[in-house]
């Protein structure tokens, strides 16, 4: 039997993006019993006109207002219902052939997500593969940078050897514009973590996941392009991102390391502060503010729901 899997895309002002995403689907999909699931964080271009006119089948959940991209991912799976699989997926990817189905023969008892190696925009290979955040490698990150330790067996936390993006196994966690997840996984696990709103929510449930007896597993067979998004030049999303990195970090350890991990972030953003970044300046703040640290309360979203 081909495995039921639900396409589960969050969009947030993606119109200029689906047309290409969904026409990537028959044959990324090829082989599996797949429907498709958006949630829209209520968009405010013809994101809704573009899916209504390019996926007619598709069921649409409005969230009613912007509430973050977990919270996206669990409102759609959410209306999904039953499934073998939930394909979580950003709108800037793109499914090369047979995708989907190279996937889903990866997940077994002891693995519950499935990622694919992943090429940019000019086929060129997006180091998406992460070890657990630690002490050692964030400090590592802050004084030799990621991509240099990245490279010095696992000593970063970005795995960036290219060779080590030739072979299937396991890595502590992935970058989360792809994820296939079992079933099992999801029931044993639960929702994602809706208060980190953007950035982490994937690191979070990887790590989750883990706990529970399952594990990420890296699929080099199944390749999607993801066309990636601008955080790295955005001072609002750099911040959020490093906040998120050492929020993540605070709740799965004591106050001790918390603080040694959140100095090695300051020593980091700090020192590229100094060389005029804005993003690193933005993240020095936000870092410095016990407001910023303050758990987002966001709406009872699930009560709005329109399916």
């Amino acid at each position: 039997m081909k495995p039921r899997i639900a396409i589960c895309i969050v969009t947030f002002n993606s119109a200029s993006l689906i047309e290409d995403l969904v026409a990537s689907l028959p044959a990324g999909a090829e082989g599996t019993e797949w429907r498709l699931f958006f949630a829209d964080n209520a968009s405010r271009d013809d994101t809704l006109d573009v899916i209504a006119r390019c996926a007619p089948e598709a069921v649409i959940v409005e969230t009613g207002g912007n509430l973050g991209y977990a919270a996206g991912v669990n409102a759609a799976i959410r209306a999904a219902g039953a499934q073998d699989a939930y394909l979580v997926l950003n709108a800037d990817v793109r499914l090369t052939e047979g995708c989907l189905l190279t996937l889903s023969s990866a997940l077994a008892p002891s693995v519950g997500i499935v990622v694919p190696k992943l090429v940019d925009a000019t086929e060129d290979l997006i180091s998406s593969m992460r070890r657990e955040p630690t002490l050692l490698r964030v400090w590592a990150d802050a004084l030799i940078g990621a991509q240099r330790a990245g490279r010095l067996g696992t000593l970063g936390e970005m795995v960036t050897d290219p060779e080590l993006y030739a072979h299937a196994g396991a890595t502590d966690w992935a970058e989360g514009s792809t994820q296939l997840v079992s079933a099992e996984c999801l029931a044993a696990c639960g929702p994602w973590d809706e208060s980190y709103f953007l950035f982490s929510e994937e690191t979070e449930y990887d790590l989750r996941a883990r706990d529970n007896g399952f594990l990420t597993w890296f699929e080099p067979r199944a390749v999607a392009q993801h066309l990636e998004g601008g955080s790295a030049d955005s001072p609002s999303q750099w911040s959020l991102l490093v906040l998120n990195r050492a929020r993540l970090y605070a709740r799965r350890h004591g106050p001790v390391s918390t603080c040694l991990f959140l100095l090695a972030t300051v020593v980091r953003e700090g020192s590229r502060a100094l060389l005029g970044k804005p993003t690193s300046r933005a993240a020095i703040r936000d870092l410095l503010s016990p407001r910023r640290w303050q758990e987002p309360r966001g709406p009872d979203w699930l009560s709005r729901v329109r399916v």
